[in-house]
């Protein structure tokens, strides 16, 4: 028997085997949830999806194409949804975007407007539309759960305006979880702010490979956290385990965000 037994959920961004959004999928599947799947409609995007759905044991999986970007997108997505299932008792946003000509040391204050305000609307405003029309949906209750990371708390240098959308989303998913944790709601909205990962969209940020060196040598676990880390923090926020919990960040990064001033550089 599994935490997520009877419970089906979509789950937004799945780039590969490798994003954070896989290991939330694969760990929920091991629970018994029943999984439908969305994709950014450019490139191979349907295909690496697909795949990744595949590997997780499942051959057929409700896939369907959604621009985060778009009012109708995310219509049809819901819709498709409502049609074919009913009812939803979970949502997975794990999406953020923005121009990784400006995640560079040093270039946040060249950020122009656009790029600004791009990276708000897809990596924060976009859990404000897909929370609306998920509601209606969610008849018993339910759970939407995002990610962030500490570069939305503090300054990671070439995080830049990734961490001023990923500070908006946190805020965002308290303001959320007050509204729609009314008892005639009943739905819970919480953040997990994971440490550094090398996905798809990890990649395009400057300096990675040191954000996770630095990490490994900071924490207080002197290690980073692994992708089914993540995932199990996310069964634990969508099961019934976590009835009493709303409007949280929870950090999953292995003691990193605890530490003030690495070791041997004290006063």
């Amino acid at each position: 028997m599994g935490l997520m037994d009877g419970k089906k959920g979509i789950i937004f961004g799945i780039a590969n085997e490798r994003s954070y959004a896989y290991f939330i999928a694969k760990q929920l599947v091991e629970q018994g949830a029943q999984l439908g799947f969305t994709y950014l409609p450019i490139g191979k995007m349907e295909h690496r999806v697909a795949k990744a759905a595949k590997s997780l044991g499942i051959d057929d999986p409700w896939l369907v194409p959604c621009d985060a970007n778009s009012n109708e997108s995310l219509d049809a997505v819901f819709a498709k949804w409502q049609q074919d299932e009913a009812t939803l008792d979970f949502v997975v946003h794990s999406i953020a975007f923005a121009d990784k000509d400006y995640l560079k040391p040093d270039m946040f204050h060249k950020t122009p407007r656009e790029v600004y305000l791009g990276a708000i609307d897809t990596s924060a405003y976009s859990l404000i539309a897909m929370s609306e029309r998920a509601m209606p949906l969610m008849t018993n209750g339910g759970a939407i759960i995002n990610m962030s990371y500490y570069g939305g708390e503090k300054v990671t240098p070439g995080y830049n305006v990734m961490g001023i959308a990923k500070a908006c989303l946190e805020h965002t998913t308290r303001y959320l979880a007050y509204e729609l944790g009314h008892p005639d709601r009943n739905i819970r909205v919480n953040c997990i702010s994971a440490g550094p990962f090398k996905t798809l969209a990890g990649s395009g940020v400057g300096g990675m490979d040191q954000m996770i060196a630095y990490q490994e040598h900071t924490s207080s676990m002197k290690r980073a956290n692994t992708g089914e880390e993540v995932g199990d923090t996310a069964v634990y926020l969508l099961s019934d385990l976590s009835t009493g919990v709303t409007g949280e960040t929870i950090h999953v990064d292995c003691g990193f965000s605890i530490v003030g001033v690495p070791e041997g550089h004290g006063a």
